[in-house]
């Protein structure tokens, strides 16, 4: 089976990225690149799976996330 989940990239001030899945809380990793950082979410994202259907939690389907930038006044 599978299934596609929507993920965040988010640039390291040191270099590199960490990759969050919104749907899966708790469900991160990183990597030096973009695509060696997508490469290990999907590891992550396998064993959250895993996990969370041993366990016999709730999994969320995939979604899809909106992103939107706010600013505020500092």
């Amino acid at each position: 089976m599978s299934v596609k989940y929507d993920v965040v990239l988010i640039p390291a001030e040191e270099g590199g990225y960490t990759v969050i899945v919104p749907a899966l809380p708790g469900c991160i990793s990183e990597g030096d690149t973009e695509e060696e950082a997508l490469e290990n979410i999907k590891d992550a994202i396998k064993g959250w799976l895993a996990v969370a259907k041993k366990r016999g939690l709730y999994i969320p389907p995939a979604s899809k996330v909106k992103l939107a930038t706010v600013g505020v006044v500092v």
